[in-house]
């Protein structure tokens, strides 16, 4: 046996369907024997609050060991998972193939699906993860402007901390009516696709509902940059959630009916030549590895993942074949950029970077650093705190320099640091900035 790490890990699909998945005894038998495994070997620490939390249970407790924490306490651990999978991609010696098998992610995520079956979430949870109807509610003409309103009121956002625990402090999303479907629809047109490796030049966008609802002109800016380098782009029809929200609750069945809603759409898509992109780095990964692992017999959804690009993932492809254009009229000085957590884990590169280097007189600074917003975490009242900790390392590194924009690939993780930092006003995306560089 060699020691661990020495091999590429091996992610094995997630037993959700069975009913050893579902067992509580076996599952706090598992989170003991894994638990006791993190303990003698403390690599992750530095990552996020679980392994702090279940380091100080044990040095708290009467024997110092894992056998000494009391099992009523196990769920605080898992509370303080986002399921990054920076452990398991980045830090742990013991995934697999190592005969101790440790996905600490899945075990989390496991352990949330168990308590949500057992006892459901409270009201906050549930309407922070139900991201269709909540945003499609809130972008109605004339209903988007009261949202906005009321988010921007420090007494109402005040009320919201005492009744349903939203932080007051915590930046959230401005909606939108005009859609980016609406912004796109109007935008597209026909391009005769020019295939290049593994991709056949002609792309579907799948918005995402935070795409969609609030940060719309997004789409406006991949049409632009996709269309200019003869990449014919059109969005995907119709879309739900891609599931991610809800699958972070424990909520699979839910998860379930939106894969049903989603794969037959993107599926039909792919059948047509198209291949897949999306704007938030969570959703695309979502399709390229949670998916796939819950479904791993699945045709359509193995179909959907091979078509599935982060979207400058696909126009580093796309140079590789001669088929970027890399004339850039304006340059865009420092970049201070912040890689998400769902796409470091991707196993792509930084390609965001490599990208936005090829623009002449840009310097990007990549910052591999979690944002600690992680979906609902930096928005919660009780781990508020905790995501400002995770943040801070990045936000020194951005107000130490002197960018000229700051950028992130997930909005919502650009949103928090530039809401943290000194320098930042505004905070962008990628695109925008190669948008930008093009003249376009």
């Amino acid at each position: 046996m060699r020691e661990g790490s020495l091999e590429a890990p091996t992610r094995h699909p997630l037993d959700w369907k069975s009913d050893t998945f579902w067992d509580k005894e076996d599952l706090y038998n598992e989170l003991e024997r894994v638990y006791d495994i993190c303990h003698g070997c403390r690599r992750c620490v530095s990552l996020c609050e679980s392994f702090p939390t279940l380091f100080d249970l044990v040095d708290e407790s009467e024997t110092m060991e894992v056998d000494g924490v009391d099992r009523a306490d196990y769920n605080k651990v898992v509370d303080h998972c986002y399921l990054c999978d920076l452990c398991y991609m980045t830090k742990c010696p013991y995934v697999p193939p190592h005969e101790w098998n440790v996905d600490f992610p899945h075990l989390m995520l496991r352990a949330k699906a168990v308590r949500f079956k057992e006892e459901g979430a409270n009201l906050r949870d549930r309407v922070l993860t139900s991201t269709d109807r909540v945003f499609g509610m809130a972008s109605i003409p004339l209903v988007d402007i009261t949202a906005n309103a009321v988010n921007k009121s420090k007494g109402l956002r005040k009320a919201m901390e005492s009744a349903i625990g939203l932080h007051h402090e915590a930046p959230v999303p401005e909606f939108h009516s005009k859609t980016m479907h609406k912004r796109v629809k109007p935008m597209e047109r026909a391009i005769e696709p020019r295939p290049v490796g593994d991709t056949s030049g002609k792309v579907a966008l799948y918005a995402t509902c935070y795409g969609n609802y609030t940060t719309p002109e997004l789409g406006e800016d991949f049409v632009k940059v996709y269309q200019h380098n003869g990449i014919h782009i059109e969005m995907v029809p119709k879309e739900k959630c891609c599931g991610m929200p809800k699958l972070e609750l424990g909520d699979l069945d839910t998860v379930n009916k939106l894969k049903e809603a989603n794969i037959p759409v993107l599926a039909r898509l792919v059948d047509q030549g198209y291949d897949l992109i999306a704007p938030i780095p969570s959703c695309v990964l979502m399709y390229k590895q949670e998916l796939p692992l819950m479904y791993p017999d699945d045709e359509d959804v193995l179909k959907v993942q091979k078509a599935f690009f982060d979207p400058f993932e696909y126009l580093w492809l796309r140079h590789r074949g001669g088929e970027l254009k890399t004339e850039f009229p304006n340059a865009l000085g420092e970049i201070a950029y912040q890689v998400a957590c769902h796409l470091r884990v991707q196993n792509i590169g930084i390609k965001t970077r490599d990208i936005l280097n090829l623009v002449p007189g840009t310097e990007v600074n990549a910052q591999e650093r979690c944002s600690g917003h992680d979906g609902t975490y930096a928005v919660k009242k009780e781990t508020r705190d905790k995501s400002i900790k995770i943040a801070r390392p990045v936000v020194r590194k951005v107000d130490a320099g002197d960018p000229q924009y700051f950028a992130s690939d997930c909005p919502m993780a650009a949103t928090h640091i530039a809401n943290l930092s000194e320098k930042v006003d505004k905070a962008s995306h990628p695109m925008t900035l190669l948008r930008i560089a093009y003249g376009l």
